[in-house]
């Protein structure tokens, strides 16, 4: 007797057109892990799909349920391909950070949508439609992490450099320009450290992103959370090189570096934002406020000297910027302790503080919503600055990042990170960073880099 044919779930990960094969390289992203949690907390008498437009242009496909996740850069596109599936009487429901962020907007396009986080209500999504009770709109709420459900990277396309992995989730901060808070509470959520060895053990891939938006937290007890997670590593040889997102303060305990180099960590994001303290008040950057601009080439050289590059985030466009003050910060980025470059211009997400003061202050440019949607992505101007034209900004972004990103700098940076960490990988993969930048700037199949050819120099190094 024949089993019984089981529903089919497809996954969507879209991808925003007006940027593909313009900002960001395939090799440097990592999959999309919250649909991977989402399939993870599907039953096995579902058949999943995702569907993944990085690697693959959009075509219908016969399904059960759809379920679409959506940035805020990809609206426009979500929405799209959601309108698709319902004119064809298949069921879709969106979820993301950007549906949460705007529901009234996002049920207009989906029969169903998720706010909030999966994990507490996806069950009772998939029960409610099992027996046709299906809700315009669930809310999940905010679980503690303990019996994190793993996600199912099988179903991620192969193509991805990166495996990926979370371990934490929240943010006490509350940063102007972020929204992490409000989608991820502002109570520091933390995964035990032996469920989060046990899944690191079945990942494959030798090359790593912890994406908590700070792994080493807040405060002495959730530094020394990340410490026994990097020891877990050691013993139990889980052998993988890696990189994460962290403050200022993963340089204030040296057995945090210690145990995370030993680890595998070759490569530490950290939201620099401005070399002004002006500036950091004006974003409420509280953590690098209270250590002082005075000392970050300091942190700098204590990371380097552990063997790990430093991947610098810088924010261009702040109210109080000026065309100098651009410039200048371009230039910091060059001669500054940075490894790897990371500028973006101010960009106000729904959620944030930025864009309800710029909504109220109507100084943003592109309001025609959810089209305009698209233009959302960092690398556009967006609003109305202060003491410039959006034109004048965005010339001087172009010069800055020509400055930034082109050959010369990039090798200069190469070499001088080879120096202060004396880790060929480390060096390695600041570079690959700084080149996904370059290929911004100039385009992919412009000045072509070659980081083995030029390693393969320096016979001291060793890539392997």
């Amino acid at each position: 007797m024949k089993g019984k044919k089981k529903n089919k779930l497809i996954l969507i990960n879209p991808l925003n057109p007006y940027k593909k094969d313009a900002l960001f390289d395939k090799s440097t992203i990592s999959p999309p892990l919250g649909l991977g949690i989402i399939a993870g907390l599907t039953p096995d008498d579902w058949d999943i799909e995702i569907l993944d437009e990085n690697f693959e242009e959009f075509k219908f496909k016969q399904a059960d349920l759809i379920g679409i996740t959506v940035l805020t850069s990809v609206a426009n596109r979500a929405y799209q391909i959601s309108e698709i599936y319902r004119k064809k009487g298949i069921t879709t429901i969106l979820g993301g950070i950007h549906i949460s962020m705007r529901p009234d907007e996002a049920q207009k396009y989906a029969d169903v949508i998720v706010t909030g986080e999966a994990e507490g209500v996806w069950k009772k999504v998939l029960t409610d439609f099992m027996e046709n009770n299906l809700q315009k709109k669930y809310h999940g709420e905010l679980l503690p992490m303990k019996n994190a459900v793993w996600p199912r990277r099988d179903l991620f396309h192969s193509g991805y450099a990166y495996s990926n992995i979370q371990t934490t989730r929240g943010c006490p901060m509350n940063c102007d320009f972020c929204s992490v808070h409000t989608f991820n509470g502002n109570k520091y959520r933390q995964r035990p450290v032996e469920d989060v060895l046990d899944e690191l053990e079945t990942i494959k891939g030798e090359h790593l992103f912890f994406v908590d938006d700070n792994i080493i937290g807040y405060n002495k007890a959730s530094a020394e959370r990340a410490i026994r997670l990097f020891k877990g590593m050691i013993d139990r040889g889980i052998k993988k090189d890696w990189y994460c997102q962290a403050s200022l303060n993963v340089a204030e305990n040296e057995e945090v570096l210690k145990y995370a180099s030993e680890s595998g960590c070759k490569m530490i994001l950290i939201g620099i934002e401005s070399e002004k303290t002006e500036q950091l008040q004006e974003t409420n950057k509280k953590m690098n406020i209270k250590i002082g601009t005075d000392h970050y080439e300091e942190i700098f050289k204590k990371i380097h000297s552990y063997g790990i590059s430093v991947l610098g985030a810088l924010v261009f466009g702040l109210d109080s910027d000026s065309v100098e003050d651009l410039k200048n910060r371009a230039n910091y980025a060059i001669k500054s302790g940075i490894d790897a470059m990371q500028a973006t211009i101010i960009t106000p997400l729904p959620g944030t503080h930025l864009f309800k003061r710029l909504e109220k202050e109507n100084r943003l440019l592109y309001t025609n919503f959810p089209e305009d949607w698209k233009h959302y992505h960092f690398l556009e101007v967006i609003h109305q600055p202060k003491l410039m034209k959006p034109e004048e900004l965005y010339e001087t972004m172009k010069i800055c990042w020509t400055q930034m990103w082109n050959e010369k700098t990039l090798y200069k940076k190469l070499l001088k990170t080879l120096k202060v960490t004396k880790n060929a990988k480390a060096a390695a993969w600041a570079f690959t960073s700084n080149m996904e930048r370059h290929n911004t700037a100039f385009g992919k199949n412009k000045s072509p880099l070659d980081i083995n050819k030029i390693l393969g120099g320096l016979p001291s190094f060793n890539l392997q």
